[in-house]
């Protein structure tokens, strides 16, 4: 049983081909098969496809597949921050290092706890002298400048055994460091001198003295300077990506200086890290900045900006052409993703065999798609089919916002000219801004009649349309300004003022003259134009209360607005 036996319609499609045994056939790798130029046409997004479009596929919104690019102006490059800017925030300087890692190198005024039991006791804490020894009574000087805190243990259990060598048990300990202060200078917020220990991490230093000043110093060349020479060098991009991070073990009067900041590029769009990242002289090209920026999955092309020799220029490039791109100090960089895509995709609810969504051509029609749609023949509305798309309801939106807006231009700003008729006007001011408030909160739907003359028109699908099959309904809907709005079961031959009549009347705000009919499909009439029909809502909307005929001829308009474009009457 087809469609053509079911409903009146042009004939140019069948909704459904049914089988005797109600098998549907249906859009997909399980489905069953199709005729040979919708298998061309109609196939199931490959999971390639499927993975392309994840990331910019929104359930919720009804928008699906890539984004379309939308015009936009980059963002100065002062307000996006150095890449490593974040790093000082206080979270080095509140802890210090205690020195007391196996690899801490004795240095004079440390303090070493030993004890020595057996045939001997002794019990006392030792300070590393200026010749970078330890004397230990009846043994000696020992020698522990230089040697690692692992290595003391060893070192100095060898000389006491040396002279007492039966029944003597040996233990040390390093119960302090000598204290530090580190000169932090270049540029940096807070230069000054800082105190802490040996073994602290110049990121502890770095922190003391405010962090790294962001407009001008660099998170890429950091010295270590002792006696006027460079002991090590860090690089904070490494620190920050791979976790390497020089430790030097620092001396009293150790310098730590920040240098001048090197070249930067700006980046922006679709990264994980929109910062400023500062590039080395000898690595100032595209891959060396990919390195750093981290993209998502869907960038395409590239968007250079910046100033050459020969003036300012700009560039539009694909991702694999930027990679051999040279840079230069000061270019912006947007990522962004740009490719349009052969297929959309659109979403089926309400009555129906098969899945709910579909990758379809661009230039899919209607039709073609409700030919491959299987529905139960006997519970589906095949004359009620709608469709929600989301340009609709932004344009609903538009017109709607619009009217409020002449509505507050031509009524809260008249002026009066006796005090009875400015009282009259604040009273109706008060009116009108509540009436606005809560017309602004509406939503519209965006729902797109299909209905013409009894067909279902054939009409161009967009990406994210949702097209809405109704089950067939034994109900009525009375709603609005009526005492006891209810569903009720649809009886033939009675009319919207007996189903009024039914839920109790109207209520003292109801227009009376204004009832409306809200078809399954989304087609709003009034209700003195049209044979009710299961499905339909009754909705009754409210009177303006005023007596500006003016005034209450722009409410009842917007009325109809929000009727048709959200299906609901709000309260004046």
């Amino acid at each position: 049983m087809s469609l053509k036996k079911l409903a009146v319609h042009t004939g140019l499609f069948a909704l459904l081909t049914l089988a005797a045994q109600a098998q549907a056939q249906l859009i997909g790798a399980d489905a069953g098969e199709l005729p040979a130029e919708q298998q061309s046409r109609f196939n199931a997004p490959s999971e390639a496809d499927q993975a392309s479009t994840n990331q910019s596929t929104s359930w919720q919104s009804g928008r699906y597949g890539p984004p379309q690019a939308q015009p936009g102006q980059a963002l100065p490059a002062r307000a996006i921050p150095s890449f490593g800017a974040h790093l000082f925030t206080g979270g080095f300087r509140g802890i210090r290092a205690d020195g007391l890692n196996p690899d801490y190198v004795i240095t004079p005024g440390d303090q070493v706890t030993l004890r020595v039991w057996g045939a001997v006791e002794i019990d006392r804490v030792l300070p590393v002298d200026a010749q970078g020894n330890i004397f230990i009574p009846g043994v000696g000087p020992i020698k522990v400048q230089g040697i690692r805190h692992g290595e003391l243990d060893g070192r100095v259990r060898a000389a006491v055994n040396s002279i007492y060598s039966n029944n003597v048990q040996v233990y040390t300990n390093l119960q302090g460091v000598q204290p530090v202060s580190v000169f932090v200078t270049g540029y940096v917020k807070n230069p000054g001198r800082f105190a802490g220990t040996p073994n602290d991490s110049l990121l502890y230093f770095l922190d003391q003295a405010g962090g790294i000043d962001d407009a001008v110093g660099s998170y890429r060349k950091v010295r270590v300077v002792r006696n006027g020479n460079t002991i090590a060098s860090a690089d904070l991009y490494d620190f920050l990506i791979n976790g390497n991070l020089p430790r030097p073990q620092f001396r009293d009067g150790d310098t730590l200086v920040v240098e001048e900041r090197g070249p930067t590029v700006t980046v922006e769009g679709d990264v994980a890290r929109p910062y400023r990242y500062e590039l080395t002289p000898g690595a100032m090209s595209g891959q060396d900045l990919l390195q750093l920026a981290r993209l998502q999955s869907n960038v395409t092309h590239v968007l250079l900006r910046g100033a050459r020799s020969q003036g300012p220029v700009s560039s539009y490039l694909d991702l694999a052409d930027f990679n051999r791109q040279p840079l230069q100090s000061g270019d912006q960089v947007t990522f962004s993703s740009d490719l349009r895509d052969d297929t959309i995709v659109v979403t089926l609810e309400g009555s129906y065999y098969g899945p709910s969504r579909f990758a379809l051509p661009r230039d899919a029609q209607l039709h073609e798609l409700l030919d491959a749609v299987a529905v139960p023949a006997e519970m589906t509305d095949v004359n009620s089919i709608s469709l929600k798309r989301q340009s609709v309801a932004e344009r609903q939106r538009q017109a709607l916002e619009e009217s409020l807006n002449r509505l507050e231009t031509t009524y809260l700003g008249a002026s009066s000219a006796t005090n009875e008729e400015a009282q009259i006007r604040v009273r109706e001011a008060e009116l009108i801004s509540q009436f606005i408030e809560r017309a602004r909160q509406v939503e519209p739907n965006g729902r797109l009649v299909l209905a013409n003359n009894g067909a279902i028109s054939n009409i161009r699908l967009q990406d994210g349309d949702v097209i809405t099959i109704p089950e067939k309904s034994d109900a009525l809907l009375i709603s609005g300004e009526v005492l006891v709005p209810q569903s009720v079961v649809f009886a033939p031959g009675r009319s919207a003022q007996d189903y009024i009549a039914g839920a109790g009347g109207f209520t003292e705000r109801a227009d009376e003259k204004r009832i409306l009919v809200v078809r399954q499909n989304g087609e709003v009439r009034e209700a003195a134009d049209v044979t009710l029909r299961p499905g339909d809502e009754i909705l009754v909307l409210p009177a303006a209360p005023t007596k500006n005929l003016q005034l209450a001829s722009t409410l009842t308009q917007i009325l109809y607005q929000i009727a048709i474009a959200a299906k609901v009457a709000i309260d004046l």
